[in-house]
Formats: C-alpha cells, structure tokens, sequence
C-alpha cells in the first residue's frame, strides 16, 4: 500500500516534515514513506511565501584558506588567555576582587567596534515595512538606535500582525566559537542610562535552557521611557521579570536563572506608527542590599497540598 503524495503533503504542513533527509517506514507498516527526521521546530524561521532552501549544510559553506589561518591564530589566543585566566580567578579577575563585587559594567560603548556586540533587527525579517539603524551618538560615547515604525502587516496573506524593531546583544564565544554565558548570580538589579522618546520599550533577558523546546523562553520587563533631553537612570530588579515564550506570558512562572544569561534586547512594539529613537550610555549590574524581594509574581502549586 503505497502512500499518496497528497498524504505526504498534508503530513509535511501539519509536523513540519521536508524531503531533505530520508527516512523510511518499517516495512512491516506495509509502505515506504520519505520523512524528515528535523522537525519544523528546529529549523530557521521561512517568512510566507519564500521558497525554502534546498541546500545541503556543506552547500552554505564558503572555503577560505587564508581566513582559516586568521581563525585558527584568533582561537588559539583566545584558548591561551582561558588557561591564563583560572589560575588568576573567575573571568582573569582576583577571587577576593570578584567577592567583593558590588557593581558592575556590563556593556558600555564608547568606539565604533562596542556597536559589533549588537544585532539590529526588525519585521523587514517577516516582509513587513519597519527600519532600525544603530550609530555611536555626540562624541562617540553612546549607542544611537533611531528608525521607523509600521504596523502594516505583509501582504502575503498568512501574517496578520507586524511592527517591531528590537536590538540585541550577541552571545559571547570562548575559543573555538564554544558558546558561553554571563554569570549574574552575584547582582540582583539591572542599572541602565537611557534617553528615550517617550515610547514604551520592552527588556528583554535570555538565558542558557536545558531543553530545546526552551530555546524561545525570555524574560521581560516594560520600561517606559519619559523623553525629552534629560538621561534617565533605570535600576529594574530581577525579580521584576516575568517569563514570556513567543510573545506570550507562561502560566507557570519562575525566577530569572541569573547564572546562565545569554543576552539582553530591547524590542519596540506599541503599535504606533512613526519615528522612534532611544540612547544608551551603558548597561551594568548592582547589587542592592535594601531589595529583598525574590520573586514579584505568583507562584502556583500544580499539586496544592491539602
């Protein structure tokens, strides 16, 4: 019993199945169906309408001799000062120094190679019609994000919403592009300077999960910026953040993991169209002893005891 190519289509639409990878049924089920063992989930996001790419992995690839050398001399550098760096202390600072720590700058910009940690994004990704631009501000010692919103969705008769701008940091790398994450665990408090216009922004923390049905989990907070020409200091606990995956808030809430933070961004979406701006001076940590709070929100048992 042969399997319809109109059975294969509705089975591809409805588990995210393609007809890269093959993958047979036991023949004992009677048929030979080709089937993707990637799931819809893990793979990039395909705006509507856009062919999907057919390529094989060894396909993207681009071979350069010349920059293999630099990478590997960059790499090995980077694997030196990681030995280096334990014998002195956590992050190559003296252990006494990393104790006592009770701030911290986590990113400031101050030269034109601070804007290279970023990745500036908007619904363009999806079709939509927003623009963001990122620049050093007055005397190169601020990061200048300014642009346009617009809440048009794409006509391509699948999306429905559209209108965001978000900037992002990168996650660090260590030595052979080994991902790494921030160690917040020793602060309780983010401290920003910022000069908004008015509009309300979200923060957005993401962390390092154990699942890869966690990979889309953030932690956010709204901060509503005041305008005008005068900075803002912005001291928003920890606590404060709730968990968020794709857009929507979780039922099952819980506190911000502050040893496996990934990166943080800053998302615009109010949905009123026109120009934006925000300025950033810099992005620390404190530790604020008079903040006691662990967690601003409910926590529900799942198995109330009686």
């Amino acid at each position: 019993m042969a399997v319809s190519r109109k059975a294969l289509k509705s089975l591809s639409g409805v588990y995210g199945v393609t007809h890269r990878q093959p993958l047979l049924f036991p023949s004992r089920l009677g048929c030979s169906a080709i089937l993707s063992t990637r799931s819809a989930y893990e793979r990039d996001y395909r705006r509507p309408g856009q062919s999907p790419d057919t390529r094989w992995p060894w396909q993207k690839i681009h071979f350069d001799f010349s920059k293999g050398v630099e990478g590997i001399k960059k790499h090995i550098g980077l694997l030196k000062d990681e030995f280096v760096q334990r014998w002195t202390g956590p992050e190559g600072r003296p252990l006494l120094e990393h104790m006592l720590e009770q701030t911290r700058v986590q990113w400031e910009f101050r030269g034109p190679e601070s804007l290279d940690q970023w990745v500036v994004s908007s619904d363009q990704e999806i079709g939509g019609h927003s623009v963001a631009y990122t620049k050093l501000g007055k005397n190169n010692t601020t990061c200048f994000l300014y642009g346009s919103l617009c809440s048009m969705p794409p006509r391509d008769g699948e999306t429905r919403y559209s209108g965001y701008c978000t900037l992002r940091s990168k996650q660090p790398l260590a030595s052979f592009d080994r991902k790494k994450t921030y160690d917040w665990s020793s602060f309780n408090t983010l401290h920003m300077r910022i000069r908004g216009d008015g509009r309300p922004w979200m923060v957005n923390v993401s962390v390092e999960t154990f699942f890869s049905h966690q990979r889309d989990d953030i932690y956010s907070y709204f901060l509503y910026t005041r305008g005008g020409p005068y900075w803002q200091d912005v001291k928003i606990p920890f606590s404060k953040f709730f968990l968020s995956s794709r857009g929507r808030i979780q039922d099952n809430q819980h506190v911000l993991w502050l040893d496996k933070v990934k990166s943080i961004g800053f998302t615009l979406g109010d949905k009123a169209d026109g120009p934006f701006q925000l300025e950033i001076d810099f992005i620390g940590l404190r530790n604020d002893l008079a903040h006691t709070e662990e967690f601003a929100y409910e926590l529900y048992k799942r198995n109330p005891e009686v």
